[in-house]
């Protein structure tokens, strides 16, 4: 696949990297470590070429390596030296950063590549809970920061799904569940981001419980008609971004599906943890998860 050009400003490579702008324009100044293209205004702009290096530079100063001596290396160098120094307790942070330039890029292979290389050590939910899920993070604020575009947050996601999908078909084929307890997970109206849930519907699954996945966009009042299938039913949501007013979501919760009796409600995302954050109480029968590992502990 041709990989697209892009350019980046001195502040996106701030956010990419961890490196300050200002930090970046001494070192640049100083040390001649990259070489930015500049707007008719003067403006700096930086290439993928400029944004692989400052990732492999602000990797190596993280290891104790000061930009004196990285300075004085070629790109060659700068790469072999990188891989040399990678040990077990950084390959989560360098996987991070070929994800983010496989993102940057729309570059699958590099995605696939550096993939292969973890499931040789780690295994599907140690490189979900050490890689993806901080990516996922990081990600959030490079959106916010408008350091990348929806775009990007899509392409990276809907690789990360993949995955998803094929280790929870890969469980199915493994794992007999207990039908005692039947765990239905969906996101509510207008709530799109399901990579989190469908992460907590993989562990279900691997541990042996019986589950429903019922996806995004749905609204309560359809999951009724789950209450004649069996009666002990752990109801599971997590919101990112949507519903906006969580104590009418929890409201309207208990309204349709509590009315003969308390029913389970676990919730995870970052609109619950700001409900929290405000001092908001819950209902004895709901539930706020702060990560979804801690949750898995629980299994």
């Amino acid at each position: 696949m041709e990989l697209v050009k892009q350019n980046f400003s001195i502040k996106d490579l701030e956010h990419l990297s961890g490196i300050k702008a200002h930090t970046i324009r001494i070192w640049e100044k100083r040390y001649n470590i990259l070489t930015p293209d500049r707007t008719s205004t003067n403006i700096r702009t930086y290439d993928s070429s400029n944004l692989q290096k400052i990732l492999n530079i602000a990797f190596l100063n993280e290891h104790g390596y000061k930009i004196s001596r990285i300075s004085k290396l070629s790109e060659e160098e700068i790469g072999k030296m990188v891989k040399r120094i990678t040990a077990s307790s950084s390959v989560e942070n360098r996987a991070v950063n070929a994800f983010k330039m496989a993102m940057i890029d729309f570059d699958e292979g590099l995605f696939n590549r550096t993939y292969a290389s973890l499931e040789e050590e780690k295994s599907f939910q140690e490189i979900f809970q050490e890689v993806f899920l901080p990516l996922l993070g990081e990600i959030g604020t490079l959106w916010q920061t408008d350091t990348i575009k929806p775009i990007h947050e899509h392409y990276i996601v809907e690789l990360i799904r993949e995955k998803l999908y094929l280790n929870i078909a890969a469980v199915k084929q493994e794992v007999t569940p207990d039908p005692d307890t039947l765990y239905v997970l969906f996101l509510p109206k207008n709530e799109i981001h399901d990579v989190g849930l469908l992460y907590i519907n993989y562990q279900l699954l691997l541990n042996g419980k019986t589950s429903v996945f019922l996806g995004p966009n749905l609204p309560i009042s359809n999951l009724k008609y789950l209450l004649e299938k069996n009666d002990n039913i752990i109801f599971m949501s997590y919101s990112t971004i949507e519903p906006h007013d969580i104590q009418e979501f929890i409201n309207e919760f208990q309204d349709e599906i509590c009315k003969e009796k308390p029913r389970k409600l676990f919730l995870f995302g970052n609109r619950v943890r700001q409900f929290e954050e405000k001092k908001k109480s819950l209902p004895a029968n709901v539930k706020f998860f702060p990560s979804i590992q801690e949750f898995v502990r629980t299994l």
